[in-house]
């Protein structure tokens, strides 16, 4: 019965007696989140404009980061290196879709799939090779200062996040939704080869989805380059957010928003207040039990299109 006690009730009723604490762990929980879905944006553009899974999105957040933070050593001033590195990520869109992905259309989602994995380690090596395998420090004005608001504690950093990921989930859900390119964009996502017999250019389509990822994944680098500096292991946030696509719809931008904001308040609850009674580290494994439960129940993810298939 104590143990019961302690696993359930007890966090909760810490809970309750520190709301102050309480604030901050759920405030340093959506910040987490937007952070996530700032990556998962990527990988939700590219899914919508070609139903592949794009394994190489997070490798291109760490690309976007290396060639800024490159850049501003060499001695390039910070808003000519954005400019720059901007029209880097342009470039290497121009280069996937002539190189991989044209050769490729039609063919098995599976082979595009395997395709992004080729393409994740080539641009590890290559980013490798251009600037190196050292840790390096992004610093782009953005101070990683905390300040206390009404009695709690609050990032700078983190809030920059959070305001950028909004705008950005602003602006892409109208690109979508309003405009020619992104009812192109639903299009070629259903059927390529429908999209082509109407007229929709295939290949065009495919490099401006790719370019806006690289965008995305410029801002997704220059927020986890500044907190946690750039290395070769911010690749990995990529299977963090994993997770988020599975919760909130491989198709779906604010999907993509809600899915990272459950999965970083989630994770920082669950190891704040349930950490200490299982022995820690539950923010390492969180996020994928959560998407194991939510395949199991509902696959689509909270805003993806259920898919009916006539037998």
């Amino acid at each position: 019965m104590e143990l019961l006690y302690g696993v359930f009730v007890g966090p909760f009723k810490d809970m309750v007696t520190a709301p102050g604490f309480l604030a901050e762990v759920l405030i340093g929980g959506i910040a987490a989140g937007l952070m996530y879905s700032l990556v998962a944006l990527g990988f939700v553009l590219i899914f919508k404009a070609s139903g592949v899974f794009n394994f190489a999105q997070g490798v291109m957040v760490l690309f976007a980061a290396l060639t800024l933070v490159g850049l501003m050593e060499r001695g390039v001033p910070t808003a000519i290196a954005l400019v720059l590195t901007m029209l880097v990520m342009v470039a290497l869109a121009f280069a996937i879709e002539r190189i991989v992905l044209r050769p490729l259309v039609n063919q098995e989602y599976i082979i595009l799939f395997m395709a992004t994995i080729g393409l994740n380690f080539f641009l590890e090596g290559f980013g490798e090779l251009l600037w190196g395998s050292n840790v390096k420090k992004l610093d782009v004005g953005i101070p990683d200062a905390s300040f206390m608001v009404a009695g709690v504690q609050m990032n700078k950093l983190e809030l920059t996040a959070a305001v950028t990921a909004g705008v950005l989930v602003a602006i892409l859900a109208v690109f979508f939704q309003k405009t020619k390119v992104g009812r192109a964009l639903r299009a070629v996502a259903d059927d390529h080869e429908a999209a082509l017999s109407i007229g929709i250019p295939l290949n065009t389509i495919w490099v401006v989805v790719w370019s806006v990822a690289g965008l995305v994944a410029i801002v997704a680098g220059i927020m986890w380059g500044a907190k946690s500096g750039v290395q070769f292991s911010l690749s990995l946030i990529a299977l963090k957010a994993l997770p988020v696509l599975i919760l909130g719809g491989f198709t779906s931008v604010p999907g993509a928003i809600v899915g990272g904001l459950i999965i970083g308040v989630g994770e920082k609850l669950a190891e704040v207040y349930w950490g200490p009674l299982v022995g820690g580290a539950i923010e390492n494994w969180f996020a994928y039990v959560m998407a194991l439960a939510f395949l199991l129940v509902r696959p689509q993810g909270l805003f993806g299109e259920r898919i009916i298939e006539r037998v």
